[in-house]
């Protein structure tokens, strides 16, 4: 599989496409409505991405963004072929990716001035730039998501100290910082231990969802409506309880019995710790289906969202 997301303009999203899908897909646009393909890293990468636009009875626009609006390139193909050949290249990071190519410096006009600093003060930055990193390190949100975050987080009435600009440069930052310490990770990690525990419940019948929700209460008025059919019982984490994994006091898995009965709470509930174990977590757990199952210690270096 690549390390991209690819996007089509009828609203298809496939992460991590074989090079064999990102071929067909190249060679199927032209149509109204299906005419471009836009590819992204994962991690996706600020100002980064490679797309393609096909009309019929014309050739292809091949184009790619190397960070900056004023390091954007185009080119134009004859066919679907050399479009397969660098688009793929550049999936694989190739060095020589665009070496054969006749690539035009496109002038898309003066580059955006970056955003003024925000003006906060020392207790109120530390507070803006603690809740993103938390959320960022979480891993579930995405670039958008994160921006959306700092630019209301600090919102009082009508005072909005982060424009979105302001907002977006931020995450920016802290987003690439992240990108290049999980570039660093060269073995599984916890959550992708515990990614794998869920799949297990959920081929074996639980419901099985993380990060659902914002607290207890939405999830557990929401975990039904999703479950399978035939779907015994449920575990999940919120919002709530990925923070507290990131800070490090463990993560807070709960858990019950479609039926309501304690009787299958109690099974579910150790069901969900023997996979959790056989995937190499440690479990904090009496029995009592009255309490949550707790994974601690647990090392949260979740990976950043396709």
């Amino acid at each position: 599989m690549l390390a991209i997301t690819v996007q089509t303009e009828n609203g298809r999203r496939l992460p991590r496409p074989t090079a064999t899908d990102l071929a067909e897909l190249i060679r199927r646009i032209g149509d109204p409505g299906d005419a471009f393909l836009i590819v992204e890293r994962i991690p996706d990468l600020p100002d980064v991405y490679i797309q393609v636009l096909h009309q019929p009875g014309d050739g292809y626009t091949l184009e790619y963004r190397d960070g900056a609006p004023e390091r954007h390139y185009q080119t134009r193909l004859d066919g679907p072929e050399p479009v397969i050949t660098a688009m793929t290249a550049w999936a694989r990071l190739n060095d020589d990716w665009d070496a054969g190519i006749a690539w035009e410096l496109l002038d898309l006009g003066r580059a955006p001035a970056l955003a003024a600093p925000v003006e906060l003060d020392d207790e109120e930055r530390e507070q803006l730039e603690s809740r993103v990193r938390e959320v960022l390190h979480g891993g579930y949100a995405t670039r958008a998501d994160l921006a959306e975050l700092a630019e209301e987080y600090l919102v009082s009435g009508n005072c909005r100290p982060v424009a979105p600009a302001q907002a977006e440069q931020l995450v920016n930052r802290l987003w690439q910082e992240r990108v290049e310490e999980q570039a660093r990770w060269d073995s599984e990690t916890d959550p992708e231990r515990l990614t794998r525990a869920f799949a297990a419940l959920e081929a074996a019948g639980i419901t099985a969802r993380e990060n659902f929700t914002c607290c207890l209460n939405c999830g557990q008025t929401e975990i039904g409506a999703g479950a399978a059919a035939g779907a015994r019982g449920y575990v999940y984490f919120h919002e709530q309880c990925t923070d507290g994994a990131v800070s490090g006091s463990g993560l807070t898995l709960l858990y019950g019995g479609f039926d309501g009965s304690t009787g299958t709470t109690t099974l579910i509930g150790r069901e969900v710790a023997a996979a959790i174990e056989a995937a190499g977590l440690p479990v904090q757990w009496d029995g009592d289906p009255e309490r949550a199952i707790t994974v601690t210690p647990l090392d949260w270096r979740r990976r950043l969202p396709c």
